[in-house]
């Protein structure tokens, strides 16, 4: 049979544990206070894609040889 003295230390890690996930959310909040806020009413663009019309591209001119 066992001693009681796991179930002590079964509640030490417990409360361990608790504090911890405490402590990280706490930690969370605050990273999350400090960020700077994204600028309102700017539409993110991707670079790699802007300007790009849908539906077909116009030939290039180096290609259009006579």
């Amino acid at each position: 049979m066992r001693s009681n003295g796991t179930t002590f230390t079964k509640r030490q890690r417990e409360r361990a544990k608790r504090e911890k996930k405490q402590e990280k959310a706490i930690k969370r909040v605050q990273r999350k206070a400090e960020r700077e806020p994204r600028p309102e009413g700017e539409d993110e663009v991707d670079p790699d894609i802007a300007g790009i019309v849908p539906g077909p591209q116009p030939i290039p001119d180096e290609m259009l040889v006579d």
